[in-house]
């Protein structure tokens, strides 16, 4: 007749079972394991071969894992580019700078600034002569040598110039040229040249500026800013999108990203926006993670791995997932009964998460479970450690 598992006796009965050398079964070194009873010296939690740990009622944490790229935070950069086609002369800036909003970045040659520059000037002498012209009517009016309607032709003339002057600044200016700069010029200034200025402070995170190299008004050539904070845009499937969606509504979700350059960690960020468009490709929609990146490890184009959590609606009674094991069919995990000894109980599991499995049947909260290292009381590992090593 086949001997009845120790998971379907009671804990008394077992521990009042007396061996075949005459001690009570769980005392005995050789027999103790036919019980389910395993005996672990404080000594081997202490040195972190084995850890405790409680069952207890939790609102779990579920992930959700999205892959995703780093990014700048579009709110920390500026993109310096130019607004008239050009030869690169001369740059005054190296990556990693920092700099001072004003600075000189970049200098270009071109076309079409010494165009502007020439209307300008241009313009500026027109409206000297209106001036001076409109200056002397009310004179000659007065002589009766001028008449009404000319009075009226040099103001309307003055007014053309003073249109003509005050665009053809604003022209200089939306190409670069600080206004006092343009104000300035002269006839032996008109080089064409201008020289793009750093629109905040900052640190130059990207250069696309050589010297001699033609550039158009589309390319970027300087990217201005403060990097001591990254986005990582990842793609959601929509799956998922309901869980995020439904615990968003109670907070900023917390996530952590990972990048090959650092193996083995992870930075801690927060989901701070959800697109509410889909891709029709792709059917994912982009979620925004923020991630503080004080010391500038995290580069705008790493590939990374998002782990976002979704907290638990409902407190459940959990234990670290380490702790239940199997056997047989049959779930089982170790659990304190006193001093040095632990037996093995049938427990029925629920849902798993990565950290945490729910026990549905057989604990009722507050016991005291062997979490990390159970697998060597299972196995008779235990045995062979008990003389060795941190549990002398």
């Amino acid at each position: 007749m086949k001997k009845p598992s120790d998971l379907d006796q009671p804990v008394e009965t077992l521990f009042a079972a007396m061996c075949e050398h005459g001690k009570k079964t769980h005392e005995c070194d050789e027999c103790r394991y036919e019980t389910g009873i395993v005996r672990a010296p404080e000594s081997l939690f202490s040195c972190g071969l084995m850890k405790k740990a409680k069952a207890e009622r939790r609102r779990v944490e579920s992930t959700i894992a999205l892959t995703g790229e780093v990014q700048f935070d579009e709110r920390r950069v500026a993109h310096v580019s130019t607004q008239a086609e050009g030869i690169v002369q001369r740059v005054h800036v190296t990556l990693g700078d920092s700099i001072r909003r004003g600075q000189p970045l970049v200098e270009l040659e071109s076309v079409g600034v010494g165009e502007a520059q020439g209307a300008y000037l241009e313009a500026q002498a027109s409206l000297g002569l209106a001036r001076r012209t409109f200056g002397r009517r009310p004179r000659l009016r007065k002589e009766l040598i001028s008449s009404e309607k000319e009075y009226l032709q040099a103001k309307q003339e003055l007014d053309a110039a003073e249109i003509r002057a005050s665009g053809a600044l604003g022209k200089l200016t939306r190409l670069g040229m600080d206004a006092g700069s343009v104000r300035a010029l002269s006839q032996q200034d008109v080089k064409g040249s201008i020289v793009l200025r750093a629109p905040s402070d900052g640190v130059i995170l990207a250069m696309h500026a050589v010297p001699g190299e033609v550039v158009k008004t589309e390319e970027s050539l300087i990217t201005l800013g403060d990097n001591s904070a990254v986005w990582v845009w990842a793609s959601l499937y929509e799956r998922d999108m309901a869980a995020v969606k439904r615990a968003q509504s109670g907070g900023r979700l917390s996530a952590n990203v990972a990048v090959k350059a650092y193996p083995g960690q992870e930075f801690p960020g927060t989901v701070d926006f959800v697109s509410p468009a889909m891709d029709e490709s792709s059917r994912t929609v982009k979620v925004r993670i923020e991630v503080a990146n004080p010391d500038g490890r995290l580069l705008a184009g790493m590939f990374a791995i998002v782990t976002v959590f979704i907290p638990g609606e409902d407190e459940e009674l959990v234990v670290p997932a380490g702790a239940v094991l199997e056997d047989e069919g049959r779930s089982f995990l170790f659990l304190h009964h006193h001093g040095d000894y632990y037996i093995r109980r049938p427990v029925t599991p629920g849902r798993a998460w990565d950290l945490w499995i729910e026990v549905k049947q057989g604990l009722v909260g507050g016991e005291t479970v062997v979490a990390d290292g159970a697998f060597l009381m299972k196995s008779d590992v235990l045995r062979s450690k008990m003389g060795a090593g941190c549990a002398d």
